[in-house]
């Protein structure tokens, strides 16, 4: 389930404690790992340094595509659909030369959901416009095509994860982020004007506003 589209979902969340923390499972390139198809973090692994930081959560890290594709590799995108899609057989993955890459994508996805089963995370943070862990908003095939496609949906390991039932969150979701951070730092208040991904002004110029009780 997207967090920032059912805020009402918050509530599933225990209270983090340092003798509780939160559990958290994130993209491994936004905890500086070089998982990247060039064996970098993609820039990302500075993000989110206040949550990183904080005693209470307890995060644990994974990259799908490096797990069953290896580094370096190529890019995979979603051709057809999004993420659900692929799971219900209606899109692909394939790279910039079109080999096809679905099923070593199906292979990451399903190793990152028993590993957020085995390491029982009760929140995914995972890097948005990405084909494995975007959550809001993908590429819509090949993203070297030029000028670039975007859709709205869910990378395929996103995909899974919230079928599964997990939470998700994508780091570009700044409302919910602020409300996450208002549970585990006593006194942090979010500013004002937070606006989660789905709501950002260029994705509902671009792409259309999506409802927040959607999954």
């Amino acid at each position: 389930m997207r967090l920032a589209h059912n805020p009402k979902a918050f509530s599933e969340l225990p209270k983090p404690t340092t003798e509780a923390p939160l559990r958290i499972l994130m993209s491994a390139c936004m905890m500086g790992q070089g998982c990247g198809v060039d064996g970098t973090d993609y820039g990302m692994g500075g993000a989110l340094s206040w949550l990183k930081a904080n005693n209470r959560v307890h995060i644990v890290h994974f990259c799908p595509e490096a797990h069953s594709m290896g580094i370096p590799r190529t890019m995979p995108d979603l051709h057809g659909g999004d993420g659900r899609d692929f799971w219900k057989g209606q899109a692909k993955v394939l790279d910039e030369s079109g080999a096809e890459l679905s099923e070593q994508m199906a292979e990451g996805a399903k190793a990152m959901l028993a590993f957020a089963k085995e390491q029982r995370v009760q929140l995914c943070v995972l890097t948005d416009m990405s084909a494995a862990c975007g959550t809001q908003v993908i590429a819509d095939g090949c993203r070297f095509d030029q000028p670039r496609a975007y859709r709205k949906g869910m990378g395929v390991a996103a995909a899974a994860l919230s079928a599964a039932g997990f939470l998700v969150l994508a780091q570009r979701d700044h409302k919910s982020l602020g409300r996450l951070r208002a549970m585990i730092e006593p006194g942090f208040l979010a500013p004002e004007g937070l606006l989660d991904h789905h709501a950002h002004p260029w994705v509902v110029e671009n792409l259309g506003y999506s409802d927040v009780h959607f999954g």
